[in-house]
């Protein structure tokens, strides 16, 4: 293995391991069920696995090539973030007793992978991110499409690894963060963060930058 491709991991790794939304998003969902968390964790990947595919298609050069473009990506994504964050806040603000256990069945598999798709797949940075990282790894001189295929799928793979590791250790911690008043602490903080990224995103294109 060269020794770009070897960096290439170390930095992929944590750039998947970052906190953000993706992290946010199936925290949320494991404390619903374990399903839920491993369904949100592969959607987050299959998003990954979109931009991943752009990059490579040259498709997210043309998205931030056209400004129109990339600022419909990013108030849409920032509106989604937004919601999520706002339904999780108005979640641990009801003092129903409900834990994200109770919960399970309104947010299925089915949901929760539609979540982590939307969530990752609607990040404006994302675009950006590949489009900048991914030809700093190929050589001079090497094939760029099959090396910017393999480290693609090197990041997809590493969020494959990751986020279901974070759903299922959420899981095992369950019996403490599903405990009422530990749930709408957790729900509230992951909604602030939601809720500040999105405002975060929106803040930029309609300010008009």
């Amino acid at each position: 293995m060269d020794g770009q491709l070897i960096a290439f991991i170390g930095v992929a790794a944590g750039m998947v391991a970052m906190p953000g939304a993706d992290f946010t998003v199936v925290v949320r969902s494991a404390l619903a069920s374990r399903g839920a968390g491993l369904a949100c964790a592969v959607g987050v990947a299959g998003g990954l696995l979109v931009h991943t595919a752009l990059a490579v298609a040259g498709l997210a050069a043309v998205l931030i090539a056209v400004p129109v473009l990339y600022r419909v990506l990013q108030i849409a994504g920032g509106a989604y973030i937004l919601c999520l964050g706002v339904q999780a806040l108005r979640g641990a603000l009801r003092a129903t007793g409900r834990t994200p256990a109770d919960t399970a069945g309104e947010a299925g598999a089915g949901r929760a992978l539609r979540r982590g798709f939307l969530t990752n797949v609607l990040n404006p940075k994302a675009p950006v991110l590949f489009l900048s990282l991914l030809p700093q790894f190929v050589p001079d001189g090497a094939a760029v499409l099959p090396r910017t295929l393999l480290l693609a799928s090197i990041v997809v793979v590493l969020a494959l690894l990751w986020f279901p590791l974070v759903a299922v250790l959420v899981d095992r911690l369950g019996h403490r963060l599903r405990r009422p008043r530990q749930a709408r602490t957790v729900q509230g903080v992951t909604g602030g963060a939601l809720a500040a990224l999105g405002l975060t995103l929106l803040s930029a294109p309609l300010a008009g930058k």
